[in-house]
């Protein structure tokens, strides 16, 4: 099959607020040379990373120009001399430094991750990044047993619904926090699970509903007070993880914890996991989140689907309440026949 000899993709030439500085762009690229595949992007994830690569606040930043996106599915458009036809209309996780947000891409064939038959697009779009972050999250950190129980905030973001749905594959009694009554009416709809509201007054219902116990981990992405009602659940020698930081105010270190409870703090990126990883570790990491999605043991909630050219508005609904990733799709007919 042949590529378009042009096609679109998102650009940015500088930093700063993706409404400003991104740009839907043609562009091409040259045939398939020995050992490549072309890649056709099927729909690519709208991440909070995706917004820090852009806006330059994000710990390691492409080299400019750049495609804007991280993550996606794509499937084998054309495949190069030497490389096997069979791979052609295969699902495959699209090359992250290449840039998710275009419709075509070329990677070495034998560099492809394959992703399994049968699993709808939209979730193979978000198959990786944020259910590999709850994976390591779970497993890295504490020896944890089922009937454990763990907190986190942010428990209606990405992450935090697999960690939800990792943690009931496991054994453990999750415990969520979350900013509103509609968050968390939407998280009790999508899996029976113990979820309060983030404010001071939760941390005594969450004390009385583990009956002293105390939590073995605190999960947070949000920071600020939050971040110190988490350390106030956890038992003692537990450990508190930061990932994120959606409130922008500095996470707050109870000394009284540090002290006489000997809660560890200490911090996770997923990115900084990866490199320190070989080949096969990283294989065998994506193959275990990625054996509950092709069984139906974990499901990411959509929000919504935008085409590149609508990427406006897709920004806007991204910093607008919701449960659920939104998406860039080539087609947004493709994406729903896929799920029908």
């Amino acid at each position: 099959m042949n590529t378009p000899e042009s096609f679109d993709a998102l650009c940015y030439y500088e930093f700063g607020e993706a409404s400003n500085v991104l740009t839907l762009e043609k562009t091409s690229l040259s045939p398939c040379q020995k050992g490549e595949v072309i890649i056709q992007m099927q729909a690519a994830a709208l991440h909070p990373s995706d917004i820090g690569l852009i806006n330059g606040s994000y710990g390691e930043l492409h080299n400019l120009p750049a495609v804007a996106g991280r993550e996606g599915v794509g499937t084998v458009h054309a495949v190069g001399e030497g490389v096997d036809e069979k791979l052609l209309g295969r699902p495959v996780a699209l090359p992250e430094g290449s840039g998710a947000w275009q419709e075509y891409m070329k990677q070495d064939a034998d560099e492809i991750l394959l992703f399994p038959f049968l699993v709808p697009l939209d979730q193979l779009a978000v198959s990786i990044l944020n259910p590999m972050t709850a994976w390591r999250l779970l497993n890295d950190f504490e020896y944890l047993k089922p009937g454990d129980f763990i907190v986190q905030n942010a428990g209606n973001s990405a992450v935090g619904l697999s960690v939800i749905q990792f943690a009931k594959k496991l054994g453990l009694q999750c415990i969520s926090l979350v900013r509103s009554d509609e968050a968390r009416s939407k998280i009790l709809e999508f899996s029976k699970s113990d979820v309060f509201i983030d404010r001071d007054e939760s941390v005594e219902e969450i004390r009385r509903l583990i009956n002293g116990r105390g939590c073995l981990m605190a999960l947070n992405s949000v920071g600020g007070r939050s971040s110190l009602r988490l350390a106030k659940c956890l038992s003692d020698g537990a450990v508190h993880v930061t990932f994120g930081a959606m409130d922008a105010s500095p996470v707050k270190f109870p000394t009284r914890n540090l002290i006489f409870n000997d809660i560890r703090f200490v911090g996770f990126w997923l990115d900084r996991w990866r490199k320190k990883r070989s080949v096969s570790e990283i294989t065998t990491a994506i193959e275990e989140v990625l054996q509950p999605l092709a069984l139906k043991e974990l499901t990411h909630p959509i929000d919504s689907i935008y085409n590149l050219s609508e990427y406006k508005d897709a920004f806007e609904r991204n910093s607008e309440p919701r449960f659920g990733k939104v998406l860039f799709a080539r087609d947004k007919n493709i994406i729903k026949q896929a799920k029908d």
